[in-house]
């Protein structure tokens, strides 16, 4: 039985820790150690945007302990990531650098949509429990030191999910700058996260029946334990209120040593107490659970099922494609257009596969774009496509990085504009050669299979993408007039053989 030790290191806004793992298909995912250090990063990227060099040293010297302490447990592989505090700050790379040189650690900086999958990730793993809950209406509340993550879920799908830029850290920090009598606090936290999720009520909340709430977060875990020993960390709206009531009447130092919270930490209770009981009030929840997990059980499990050696039972690119087809519907898209422009393209893209070099990854990508393509009409049907890009570059999709959403932005833009050099698109944006040649690929599939639904009538049901020699033969069965789609079809050929070295070519055998 394989048995693989991995750390994973969550540098965030307030702490740094790091837990080790041993991972194996029989355990799946057993913590052997969880080491934390309070360093508020977010402190000085909110408040000054970057990070002081007196902090930027403290951090260096804590990972150069996390890299002595992987040593002595012979940690087989690691992942260190680095979350809002450091993204937002103007020399997040020079302090990324400075680690790098003085620990040995490499360090990603994730994009929200990546950091918030890969904690969502981290209460999947638990499985039953969480595939039961997700079967309903149920909010995963994921809140952090920067921002809170809202996500719906309704039916095993994600229906929605939404980044509010109110932390625990960046509401206390915005507070005192303004109010220092801590009887004015309470009502100034409440205010401030009122007015945040007025339009997420409105929006995303109205009509909704959530009947469960799943929190992600360090402090909740804290009050939900200190009642909940030895049970399963789910406790009922009552109980959970009267909780959140009774420590904010504490002075935070008091609430901190009943909790067995670090008194340094002591600070950050009085906003993250008032975040939670809001977002619980905002929904009819009965039940709500705080499986204790942070980034770093997500980034085991992600690195686990990657290397197959946990075997997941969700399917989490389907929740990434939910995500994009909610986008697409409020946008009111064509959806039987979009579908039938999906089954094609899959075709050519599966047909394609040896030539084309591309990937799994990129099969949902293209998915994906497929789903945006038509938003920018929503806007303007003039300037569709450049709405289109602007449209996918400002929406969070959870589980893409900033790299991918560029990716299809660029695929949605080009499947109607001209395709620019790579110095053009270059000149505009931060691309690498490797992002350009898959767009590009991309948008020549998209192309073809959106002039096979020229008409939005979805003529062709019956077809069959096979590759021989040059030519890619697409075998349509229908007595359906397709002059339309092969007129379009034949203006975006030069451009398919182009990049493939292929040409499409229409073989229609009608039906008698």
């Amino acid at each position: 039985m394989q048995i693989l030790t991995f750390a994973g290191i969550d540098i965030g806004s307030y702490e740094v820790g790091m837990k080790i793992f041993e991972l194996s298909a029989k355990n799946r995912m057993r913590e052997i150690t969880y080491i934390r250090h309070r360093i508020e990063l977010g402190k000085d990227a909110y408040n000054t945007g970057k990070i002081s060099a007196q902090r930027m040293n403290e951090l260096c010297e804590v990972l150069a302990g996390f890299a002595d302490i992987m040593k002595e447990y012979q940690v087989d592989a690691y992942r260190a990531c680095v979350t809002s505090a450091i993204r937002e700050a103007d020399n997040g790379l020079l302090v990324l650098e400075s680690v790098r040189v003085r620990t040995g650690i490499e360090v990603e900086a994730l994009s929200n949509s990546e950091q918030r999958f890969l904690g969502y990730k981290s209460i999947a793993y638990q499985g039953g429990q969480f595939e039961d809950m997700i079967r309903k209406g149920t909010a995963i509340f994921d809140v952090g030191g920067g921002s809170i993550q809202l996500s719906l879920f309704d039916k095993d799908k994600l229906v929605t999910t939404q980044n509010i830029r109110m932390g625990i850290l960046r509401i206390r920090e915005r507070i005192a700058a303004i109010e220092d009598r801590p009887e004015r606090q309470v009502e100034l936290v409440e205010e401030l996260v009122n007015s945040e999720l007025y339009a997420f009520r409105k929006l995303y909340l109205k009509d909704r029946d959530i009947k469960s709430v799943i929190f992600v977060g360090d402090y909740i875990n804290y009050i939900v334990k200190k009642f909940k020993k030895n049970s399963n960390l789910v406790v009922t709206r009552e109980e959970l209120l009267s909780y959140l009531e009774r420590y904010s009447k504490m002075n935070p130092e008091e609430a901190a040593r009943k909790l067995g919270i670090p008194a340094d930490n002591a600070s950050l209770i009085l906003p993250s107490l008032i975040i939670y009981r809001r977002l619980v009030e905002e929904t009819n929840a009965e039940v709500i659970w705080a499986p204790g997990r942070n980034l770093s059980d997500g980034l085991a499990y992600d690195y686990g099922e990657k290397n197959k050696i946990i075997k997941s039972s969700h399917n989490f690119e389907n929740d990434i494609l939910a995500a994009a087809k909610n986008i697409s519907k409020r946008y009111l898209s064509d959806k039987s257009h979009i579908n039938a422009v999906e089954e094609l393209g899959l075709l050519i893209f599966d047909a394609m596969k040896k030539m084309s070099g591309l990937g799994a990854r990129d099969r949902l990508l293209f998915c994906i774009a497929v789903q945006l393509h038509q938003c920018g009409k929503y806007i303007t049907i003039s300037r569709a496509a450049e709405c289109n890009y602007d449209i996918v570059m400002a929406t969070e999709i959870i589980g893409l990085s900033h790299k991918e959403r560029n990716l299809i932005a660029n695929i949605v833009r080009y499947t109607a504009e001209e395709f620019p050099t790579y110095e053009e698109l270059a000149s505009t944006e931060e691309i690498e050669e490797d992002t350009y040649l898959r767009i590009m690929k991309l948008t020549a599939i998209f192309r073809v299979a959106n002039a096979l639904d020229r008409s939005h009538r979805q003529k062709i049901k019956n077809m069959k993408a096979v590759l021989k020699g040059y030519t890619l033969q697409l075998n349509i069965n229908e007595n359906e007039d397709l002059t339309l789609e092969k007129d379009a079809l034949e203006d975006k050929c030069d451009f398919f053989e182009y990049v493939f070295g292929i040409r499409p070519m229409i073989r229609q055998k009608k039906k008698f």
